[in-house]
């Protein structure tokens, strides 16, 4: 399998090549040339695979013959031993037709270890093979940065920077963080918001100078070995369920920065019968308002009791874009619309393509009181209790099966974090304080190590340089 880049001016890279560059050096990300394709008795004999048996069955044909078969399922068993639940991604039924998706059962609590624990697992192995040492350096909205440390710390040839926005997360998000004393882990607090951090380090991917001839790596979904492990979860939620040519699913999920839901658009290309991709997000719509009114523009983030959706520019709504224009030339058109997005901080999209694209997705947004109503609403009917990204993606789905258009599909929320990353949202919404697992219970304790730096990229790459 080769990659290419979204804007068509960067090196076509392997696998191996790709999960060690990150962005692409033209400012795009990378994407496979084409996507396996699996035919509907293919699908059928996955149904008895193990989460892990199914991950390699789904997931190898974008890595071809780079790493031998025995090799990549050594590297996914080692990555799942670590998740608290048997079944890994357990599902739990709402109600007659709505069902969670629990993904908080890894090592942080948040869907993103089951990227992040993978990728650690195959950086480890690359690196090893290649006697290559690397600079990992990523942006974190909350739940990446613990996932990406916990995946990474052991891997003796990286060296980790974790850039996020200061007095903007959860305080379980930042001690999951900052209490992680390792030589290799450097946690950064920047006085800024998301937005400012990932765009910061997208600066530096395409300026690396200063890391004096080491190769940057990305753990964000800019890097598609993350959002090819999280495509596993899709079919092995849907399979669960039943899924089949007449039994389709559909699937809300809570969303900032566009790669969970992307990894679900993906599964469906590849032949999983999907309904609908529910794009559930909070007062920072600028998804929402794209597939609403074709309105792509950048505001200011708005502080939420959901901070992991905190976000005002969808790094993955790229990928989507090229794949959307490429009846025209997917390449160009790319590089001009992100450029004057950048120039503008304005995107539009053709309205066939935009037509085209609701053909997949629909979407909702809730603002605080709504989503504490909802965290209300499903302890009192249901018992169960919630985290605020959970909540809003619960609350899409309920929209979603009033709407006209609904066809009597089950639908799956995607509940991506634990509640106990989230106390203050979920005690003032329920009254009830949720306990952290118990190799967390002393985790207010722990001593903590960051550095709170100015939104400054010359000053963060000063502060990189000098601990490489």
């Amino acid at each position: 399998m080769k990659y290419i880049s979204t804007r068509g001016n960067a090196p076509i890279l392997s696998f191996e090549d790709v999960v060690l560059q990150g962005l692409a050096v033209d400012g795009g990300l990378y994407v496979p040339e084409f996507l396996p394709k699996f035919s509907e008795s293919e699908i059928s004999q996955m149904r008895s695979m193990t989460y892990q048996e199914l991950f390699f069955e789904v997931t190898q044909h974008f890595i071809g013959n780079e790493i031998d078969s025995e090799t990549y399922k050594k590297i996914i068993a080692k990555s799942y031993q670590n998740f608290s639940h048997e079944a890994i991604a357990p599902l739990k039924q709402l109600s007659q037709n709505e069902f969670l998706l629990e993904l908080f059962h890894g090592p942080t609590l948040a869907f993103k270890d089951f990227a992040l624990q993978f990728l650690g697992n195959l950086l480890d192995y690359l690196l090893k093979k290649r006697g290559e040492k690397i600079v990992i350096i990523g942006a974190t909205s909350g739940d990446t940065g613990s996932a990406a440390i916990q995946g990474c710390k052991a891997c003796n040839n990286a060296t980790i920077f974790i850039l996020h926005p200061y007095n903007r997360v959860s305080e379980v998000q930042r001690k999951q963080m900052t209490t992680i004393i390792s030589d290799n882990v450097f946690n950064i607090a920047l006085e800024g918001n998301f937005d400012d951090c990932q765009s910061m380090v997208k600066k530096m991917f395409v300026d690396q100078k200063f890391l004096n001839g080491k190769r940057m790596v990305a753990v964000n979904s800019i890097n598609f070995a993350r959002i090819m492990a999280q495509i596993v979860y899709y079919f092995y939620a849907a399979l669960r369920l039943g899924v089949s040519a007449e039994n389709k699913i559909s699937f809300s999920v809570p969303t900032g920065n566009f790669g969970d839901i992307y990894a679900g658009f993906l599964a469906k290309k590849m032949g999983l019968n999907i309904g609908t991709l529910i794009i559930a997000t909070n007062s920072n719509d600028i998804l929402h308002r794209f597939l609403q009114n074709n309105d792509y523009s950048r505001s200011d983030a708005v502080d939420t009791i959901s901070p992991s959706m905190n976000i005002q520019v969808s790094s993955n709504f790229e990928r989507l874009l090229f794949d959307s224009y490429k009846e025209q030339k997917s390449e160009e058109k790319i590089m001009d619309l992100m450029k004057e997005f950048e120039r503008t901080g304005f995107l539009k999209a053709d309205q066939e393509v935009l037509k085209n694209i609701k053909k997949d997705f629909d979407s909702y947004a809730f603002d605080d009181q709504k989503t504490t109503e909802k965290l209300k609403e499903v302890f009192a009917k249901t018992g169960e209790v919630l985290d605020p990204h959970t909540a809003i993606g619960v609350a899409a789905s309920n929209e979603f099966v009033k709407n006209k258009s609904y066809q009597g599909e089950l639908v799956v929320t995607l509940a991506t974090a634990h509640p106990a990353k989230f106390p203050d949202a979920v005690i003032s919404a329920v009254n009830k304080s949720p306990e952290l697992p118990s190799f967390l219970k002393d985790l207010f304790s722990r001593e903590e190590k960051m550095s709170v730096i100015v939104n400054s990229v010359e000053t963060v790459k000063k502060f990189i340089s000098e601990r490489i």
